[in-house]
């Protein structure tokens, strides 16, 4: 198309520095050629999908300009390179996705930038790393830096993320998620529970929490401005116990069009850095929707796919009844389609006699259709359920029950002796995910 030489789209929103880098882009030695002035951020957007360029140079300011929109550019192939003066501020300047930040002063660098971010464009349009390949350590080749927590001053702790999927009809997906995360809590670790059923999530009701505010979106919305960080997320995270925070769901279901992608990968990567363990209740729907070139509507169930790519460890919930177990056997047919290859358990949930089926008989049922790392069973037990229910409070401060102690068993073997590894794998599963998403 173009040879050796870049295309460059220029969005400067009217800075004063942008006669200077036209100029730069534009005359020798620079390799680059200008392909267009655009005029706002849609401009912008709509002439990355021509395919033409590879690199944007955009204003800090340019108005509308998020996290979602740099999403948008890279997954059309093109580097974006962010133009700050001194009002910048600095949570602009730390958006994802952008590939180098140059102060308006220094625009003459762009002979230099401009390529390297070509260059790593075309790095990502050439897709993830082979899958056979060993996790980098971060902050080594992988060109992530070692994250460090809110102070700055020690590496972070890197929590562990389980996932609570199962199929449509109500399994108790949602259940045993709040009652994982407060058996976790109740324990001694710091938990957060993520509510990210975009279909109709209920941990609130679950443990009575009347705000109106969705935690979720407040976080999406502060990862999407280039905000999100531990404390923020600790300040939009409804603490209902010493060791438990709850990240709210959507109030209404046909709020999922506001979980921008990229941000709510944000909001998983601020979980890790805030607590020991980060619990995700997920919606049941594991169906990838075919996107355009270039296009960047949101996905409907990226959250339930990312949860379950980048879980260190996934538990399947199914009903021990018939209709039960048979939506359980097609789910543990597709789901390592979409999972990360993490350690996977089954949980069989509403176990009870009068269904006559023996715990080894439904074993064999779930392991001919995946081999698990194990396999749980979890008694009928309504009437715990129900006071736990009516008084918005998890199993576990609601006295001694066959569910709350069967919950508390399959904690034992959640072992959190490969927390380190497992979080390299899944910061490898992310680095993937995002080049995946620029091809």
């Amino acid at each position: 198309m173009l040879g050796e030489r870049v295309g460059v789209l220029v969005a400067a929103g009217g800075a004063a520095w942008e006669i200077e880098a036209l100029r730069v882009v534009s005359s020798p030695p620079a390799r680059s050629v200008l392909l267009k002035r655009c005029v706002d951020l849609p401009d912008l957007l709509a002439s990355a999908t021509t395919g033409q360029a590879r690199v944007a140079v955009v204003a800090s300011g340019l108005p509308g300009l998020d996290a979602d929109s740099l999403a948008h550019l890279r997954r059309a192939g093109v580097g974006v390179v962010l133009v700050t003066d001194s009002g910048t501020p600095p949570e602009r300047a730390a958006l994802p996705g952008v590939f180098e930040v140059v102060p308006a002063a220094e625009v003459t660098s762009l002979t230099v930038v401009v390529p390297a971010a070509a260059a790593e464009a075309a790095a990502d349009d050439a897709g993830p790393p082979p899958a056979g390949l060993p996790p980098a350590p971060l902050g080594a080749d992988s060109g992530e830096s070692e994250e460090v927590d809110a102070v700055g001053a020690e590496p972070a702790c890197r929590g562990r993320v389980l996932a609570v999927w199962g199929p449509t009809g109500a399994p108790g997906r949602t259940t045993l998620a709040t009652g994982l995360a407060a058996e976790l809590a109740h324990r001694g670790q710091d938990t957060l529970l993520i509510d990210a059923d975009a279909y109709g999530g209920a941990v609130a009701q679950h443990l009575g929490v009347l705000d109106e505010v969705s935690g979720l979106l407040s976080a999406v919305r502060l990862a999407n401005a280039g905000r999100l960080d531990v404390a923020q997320l600790a300040a939009v995270a409804r603490a209902v116990g010493p060791r438990l925070r709850v990240l709210t769901g959507l109030p209404r279901a046909e709020r999922w069009v506001e979980v921008r992608d990229p941000a709510f990968d944000a909001v998983l990567d601020a979980g890790r850095r805030l607590s020991e363990y980060v619990v995700l209740d997920l919606g049941f729907n594991l169906e990838q929707e075919v996107q355009t070139y270039g296009t960047s509507a949101p996905q409907r169930n990226h959250m339930t796919l990312a949860g379950l790519e980048q879980a260190d460890e996934v538990l399947v919930v199914g009903s021990a009844d018939p209709v039960g177990l048979s939506r359980l056997a097609r789910g543990l047919v597709e789901l390592p389609e979409v999972a990360s290859g993490s350690p996977t358990r089954v949980v069989v949930n509403r176990v009870r006699p009068s269904l006559g089926w023996s715990e080894q008989e439904m074993r064999g049922m779930v392991e001919g259709f995946l081999t698990p790392a194990s396999t749980h069973f979890l008694p009928d037990d309504p009437g715990a359920t129900d006071r736990a229910l009516m008084a918005g409070r998890p199993l576990v401060e609601m006295g001694e029950s066959s569910l709350g102690a069967a919950i508390s068993r399959l904690v034992d073997h959640l072992d959190g002796s490969g927390t380190e590894e497992s979080s390299r794998r899944a910061g490898l599963r992310l680095r993937r995910r995002r080049a995946g998403r620029a091809r």
